[in-house]
């Protein structure tokens, strides 16, 4: 099987975006200055079909058409697997809404580990797709997000989560 990780850059109004895909699925969109981001130093800088359709409906998310995102995504290319249950459960937070730490871990059967699902969101690969900006403080405080809390601000402000 092909291990090629392909990229490409995307503006966004909250700064330039890093795609990228394997030929499974999108396996990393994250801000070009966010905390844990690793590559592209092995990837190659080329299009691909899911990179462009990712591109568009991030596009469509920004600019108040879309709530939900239909692109295949590889979960698999990282994190372990106590991080991928944890990203793949942020998928089920619906536009609009929130959870916190503490639910969020309970929803992984794993209820006394809400410190730990903390890391495991802040590492999430896939921001704005994989919605971990829709995790809050159990006081409804914005807490942690890798690509700032400002930013983590406007994507709630565009969900109307917050006003």
């Amino acid at each position: 099987m092909n291990n090629a990780v392909y990229y490409a850059e995307h503006p966004s109004p909250l700064g330039q975006l890093i795609l990228a895909t394997t030929d499974r699925g999108i396996c990393k969109v994250c801000f070009h200055d966010q905390r844990y981001f690793h590559g592209p130093k092995t990837w190659q800088k080329e299009s691909h079909p899911f990179l462009v359709n990712a591109a568009k409906q991030i596009d469509e998310y920004f600019a108040g058409h879309r709530k939900e995102f239909d692109v295949e995504l590889d979960l698999d290319a990282n994190g372990t697997a106590f991080q991928q249950a944890v990203w793949r459960a942020l998928l089920t937070i619906e536009f609009g809404n929130t959870r916190n730490y503490g639910m969020h871990a309970t929803l992984i059967n794993k209820p006394t580990a809400a410190r730990a699902v903390g890391g495991a969101v802040g590492r999430n690969p896939i921001s704005i797709i994989v919605p971990c900006h829709r995790v809050i403080g159990s006081n409804g405080a914005l807490t942690g997000f890798a690509g700032g809390l400002k930013r983590k601000e406007y994507l709630l402000k565009l969900e109307g989560v917050i006003a």
